[in-house]
């Protein structure tokens, strides 16, 4: 039974020393993250949508600034 615990102790350090160095890892962005998720989860469809709602937000966001008398010609 000692050997049992030892190992399982070795075992439990080595998790906690892999989980302390992945937190002082530094996050990736918002950007990367969403990348790893359509990679990953194979979520293609989704990239449409937000580049729609993006630019729509670009153009809520400078139809109230100097920019708007240059974006109305455009419609």
């Amino acid at each position: 039974m000692p050997g049992k615990t030892s190992s399982s102790d070795s075992g439990g350090k080595q998790q906690g020393n892999d989980f302390c160095r992945q937190a002082e890892e530094s996050a990736p962005g918002l950007i990367a993250e969403f990348r790893d998720f359509l990679v990953h989860n194979r979520k293609w469809w989704l990239l449409p949508i937000i580049l729609v709602l993006l630019l729509v937000g670009l153009l809520l966001v400078l139809s109230g600034s100097v920019a708007a008398p240059f974006i109305y010609p455009i419609f």
